[in-house]
């Protein structure tokens, strides 16, 4: 079944905010095997401009997975998730990620569309923070496969 294309343009608002710890930004940082001192020393991150401990670069990954998941599983849209697969992704900054961020994510659905018998969708997540200043953008897109790939 073909993804519904009556979706694009739609968005999504935030439903919950991310506090951003130094613990989670430590934890993030162990996972992805990076030692750089400006994400678990303050006074390293201040040495590097920094008001406090920022996050890795990749860190929004984990609001923004749970932002594009709560899209891909609406029924509605009509995507088989088992036949899903993560065709690209970018990020793009204003600020880093800091402790006592609180993170709020909108979702957009820029476009879906077929090609080749697949259907890909393009999301769009704008990060800000409790403030309403903008952190980063996201780009996704997500391709599911057809029946016949």
């Amino acid at each position: 079944m073909p993804l519904d294309e009556s979706f694009t343009g739609r968005v999504y608002p935030p439903q919950t905010s991310y506090e951003v710890s130094r613990e989670k930004i430590r934890e993030f940082a162990d996972a992805i095997g990076d030692a750089n001192p400006v994400y678990r020393d303050p006074e390293a991150a201040r040495t590097a401009g920094h008001p406090d401990v920022i996050a890795p670069p990749t860190f929004i990954t984990i609001v923004n997975l749970a932002a594009i998941n709560a899209i891909v599983t609406d029924p509605e849209l009509g995507l088989d998730y088992s036949r899903m697969v993560h065709g690209d992704q970018q990020f793009s900054y204003s600020r880093p990620v800091r402790v006592g961020d609180r993170l709020l994510l909108t979702t957009h659905i820029d476009k879906i569309m077929a090609r080749a018998g697949n259907d890909f969708i393009n999301l769009r997540a704008e990060i800000a923070d409790g403030d309403g200043e903008h952190i980063a953008t996201t780009r996704a897109q997500l391709v599911v496969r057809g029946e016949d790939a």
